[in-house]
Order: C-alpha cells, then structure tokens, then sequence
C-alpha cells in the first residue's frame, strides 16, 4: 500500500467566526503534484456534511483558497471541503474518463479517511472544475454509484464541447484586429484530442463525454440530472468580452449554461437553476477584473442553497 503524507495547518480567519484546520494530502508518496487534495474541515464542532469542491484549468488547491472564501465559510458551518488535484494533473479535462475515475477514488477514500458515511455531500467547481463536477453527477446517476451528490453547482462551466469546438474555430476564422488569445487554438487541438476527431467524424464521443450537448436530440447526458439540484452561476458580461478577448456569444459559456437549465425545468427538474450576477467578477489577490472568476459565486448564499436540498 501506497504511503499518505499528512500535512496538518490550523490556521484562524478573521472572515468567518470559527477557526479551520487544513490537512494537505498526498495519496502518492512519490507524486507531489497530482493525485492529492487539500482538506478544510471545521474546528471545534461536528462535519455535518462535505463538499468537493474541483478548480479550473490549471488547478491550484491553494489558488483557490485565495480566490474564493467558500472553503473557510463551510467549514463554519460544519461543512468539510476536500479541493483535489486529480490524477490527471492541474491540466486535466475534467470530464474525460480518467479524471472521473480518479475522482470516484478520491470521493471514496476521503469518505473512509474521514468516516463520513451517511453524510450529505455535494460536488462542484470553477470552470472546466464546473464541467467536471456536472459530468461527475450525471455518471453518478447513469452509473448507480454508491457516494451520489445530494446537489451539484458549477461556476461558469464550459458544458457543450462541440459549441465549444465550433466557438474556437469561428474566433480563428474571423480573426482580426484583435489578438488571438493562446487558449483558443490550444484548446481546438485539445478538444480533438480527447473527442478522438471533431463534430463532424466524432459527434457521439461528443455527446457521451459532454456534460450537456444542445444538438444531442435524445438528451442523453441531460436527462440524468432531472431529479438533481443544479445550481449554474454566471456573470455574463459580454461588454467585456468584446473588449478584451474579442469574443461574442458563441465562445463564452452562458449559451450552454442557459439551454441545459432551460431544458432541465422542461424535464421537470424544478431546483435547476441558474445565477446571473453583475460586476462582480474580479481575480485575487490584486482584484483584477474578470467575468470568468470564483468570485461570481457568493459563499453564503450558495453554501444555504446547498444546505436547503
């Protein structure tokens, strides 16, 4: 059996009135960069309930303890937060095999690990964590997993991979004045490689690896989440997109995030909703104005909706 490294930090915030102690764990003695999480877990009271809570691309644990407080604010409610890096790496998709088979490991060993069994538990994330965290209750569902989230958010996820695809494409078509961000090309190459092809020769690796697909007619990925609570949060601020990015519609998320709530209240799914919010978007620690940032999602509101489920 693989060794555990144990890092314990209790530290006091002044944002919240309980302290947190934070464990750093690494599942892989020999690996200090994947395959481990950080664990916020209350002080002094009880763990009611926990939450995976998955990053964005690039994923930092640490990074997303500085750009969100929700963390150290469910921890004061009783709430243990697990913030992982997957086996696939700060640069994993998300909703690829691979890294949902790694976190299914890790939400099972963190429940061991923590005897959390009976407890509620709820998944969400940033971004392409968003994805991953939607992917992860929907093959819950179709897969009849033991450990189901009792409700799942998502902070300005991408969702449809072809609209995404498409998106990307249609930027470098029209390219002009406006300097091509790097991520645009980067992700065509990397979409085609995790879909094995593009829409066109691929389009069912697209409906089966995509959280939400507004061309699949049978709603095959969709579908799964009509008894789940789903909360989408979004500030979609397409002035400055416009100005900084020189993106429209199609390449921002909000047009995947309104269709899949639009049809999951078709489906019947009454606690689907989605969070608009307006100017408060801002990266830490220098506040620098973005739209697609942690800080759309306010951590007392969504930790009472979660609780409300």
């Amino acid at each position: 059996m693989k060794r555990i490294k144990l890092l314990i930090v209790l530290i006091l915030t002044a944002n919240f009135s309980f302290a947190q102690k934070i464990e750093k764990i690494y599942l892989d003695a020999n690996d200090t960069t994947n395959n481990m999480y950080i664990a916020v877990l209350p002080e002094n009271m009880p763990v009611k309930a926990f939450i995976f809570l998955l990053d964005g691309f690039g994923a930092s644990p640490e990074n997303v303890l500085i750009q969100t407080g929700l963390p150290k604010y469910a921890a004061s409610q009783g709430i243990l937060t697990i913030i992982p890096v997957l086996k696939t790496g700060p640069l994993y998709f998300g909703v690829d095999s691979a890294s949902q088979q790694s976190l299914k490991e890790q939400i099972s060993s963190v429940v061991d690990k923590y005897k959390l069994q009976g407890k509620d538990f709820y998944i969400g994330g940033f971004s392409i964590g968003g994805s991953c965290a939607v992917k992860y209750a929907e093959l819950a569902t179709r897969n009849n997993y033991p450990l189901k989230p009792k409700a799942v958010f998502a902070v300005d996820p991408p969702l449809d991979w072809e609209r995404f695809y498409n998106g990307a494409n249609r930027l470098v078509r029209i390219n002009g004045k406006t300097p091509l961000n790097s991520e645009v090309t980067y992700m065509i190459d990397r979409i085609e490689k995790e879909m094995g092809g593009n829409p066109k020769n691929s389009i069912d690796n697209f409906y089966n690896v995509s959280p939400y697909s507004f061309s699949d007619t049978t709603q095959s990925a969709v579908k799964l989440l009509k008894n789940t609570p789903v909360m989408i949060i979004s500030e979609p601020d397409i002035q400055w997109w416009l100005k900084e990015r020189g993106y429209d519609y199609s390449y921002i998320n909000i047009i995947d995030q309104v269709a899949m709530i639009n049809e999951l209240h078709q489906l019947g799914n009454i606690k689907a909703i989605l969070v608009t919010t307006t100017g408060k978007g801002f990266r830490k620690p220098n506040n620098i104005k973005h739209p697609h940032s942690w800080s759309i999602a306010n951590e007392i509101e969504l930790v009472k909706w979660l609780t409300s489920q």
